[in-house]
């Protein structure tokens, strides 16, 4: 077991943990650490912990002291020049004419480091630039590119469900989500009604995901033809939550082409009513568990959203 502090740089995101040494640090506190962006300014939300060591990334970086008056004062004139410095490094990417969207803007708490988050499209040369920013600021200069994801995180919003995103609020890792999953929930597939505001695929489809997954054992598919006490007949749809089948009963009757008519009206059934007529040729299993062949495999796949 080794004793760590989790500590954050931000109100939302990852923790990262830390070697207490000997400071008494508790939840809450305010301490001085070394990242590998240089000397930051953290917040504690876990106080010392013996956490194993199977659980930590080795070795640890040691906390270097607990956050004086000095650091606060510090930290809280960074804050007060990031717009600024924001609207300084706007216009210079203004005038350079490079494609990159400026995101947000941080000083470490030595005051001698400056870090710019940007989206693009893809690689931008922003070597002139770095040297236009060193020139007026006087000070180390990096410019890091993030994706949509992340910045939907810095700059928060407001979701589909009409809550702060999620990644603004709690969620501290992205995890992988693809299109299969809202397949699995009967979602639109409408991109407009299952992407967030970064304009990926909605992290809250994959919350959800191993409840309908595990709903859907046994429901046929729309199409398949189940046997139901009253007959034999074709499903139209199906109610997953409630493990129900809508079905049309088949007349016993054949159209002008040869094929079996089906009565007008739709009846209910429960999973536990129906027997499927032909066998699952289901053989492989999925990155979301479900069990599928070679071709819904491959539809599994596609849309995969990282």
């Amino acid at each position: 077991m080794t004793k760590v502090v989790g500590v954050k740089f931000r109100n939302t995101g990852k923790t990262y943990f830390f070697d207490p040494q000997d400071f008494s640090i508790a939840q809450g506190d305010y301490v001085i650490v070394e990242t590998a962006r240089g000397i930051e300014f953290g917040k504690v939300y876990l106080g010392i912990t013996d956490m194993k060591n199977e659980d930590i990334s080795k070795p640890l970086k040691p906390v270097i002291r607990i956050a004086n008056e000095e650091d606060h004062k510090q930290h809280l004139e960074n804050e007060s020049r990031r717009d600024e410095t924001m609207a300084i490094c706007q216009e210079l990417i203004q005038k350079r004419n490079l494609d990159m969207k400026l995101v947000d803007v941080e000083f470490t708490i030595s005051g001698n480091k400056v870090i710019f988050y940007f989206t693009a499209d893809g690689r931008v040369d922003f070597r002139e630039l770095v040297k236009d920013l060193a020139s007026v600021f006087h000070m180390r200069i990096e410019l890091r590119q993030v994706g949509s994801r992340d910045e939907a995180k810095m700059l928060g919003g407001i979701g589909n469900c009409g809550k702060s995103l999620c990644c603004t609020t709690w969620l501290s890792d992205f995890q992988p989500v693809s299109i299969k999953m809202a397949k699995n929930q009967n979602l639109s597939l409408n991109p407009t009604k299952i992407s967030g505001v970064c304009g990926r695929l909605m992290c809250c489809l994959k919350y959800e995901n191993d409840l309908y997954i595990k709903l859907r054992d046994g429901i046929p598919d729309n199409g398949e033809k189940v046997k139901t006490p009253d007959g034999m007949g074709k499903v139209f749809d199906t109610n997953i939550l409630e493990e129900t089948v809508r079905v049309r009963l088949f007349t016993g009757e054949l159209d002008e082409n040869g094929n079996e008519k089906l009565e007008t009206d739709l009846k209910v059934y429960s999973k536990q009513e129906i027997q499927r007529t032909k066998k699952s040729k289901h053989i492989n299993k999925n990155n979301n568990g479900c069990e599928s062949c070679n071709a819904c495999q491959k539809s599994s796949e596609e849309g995969i959203d990282e």
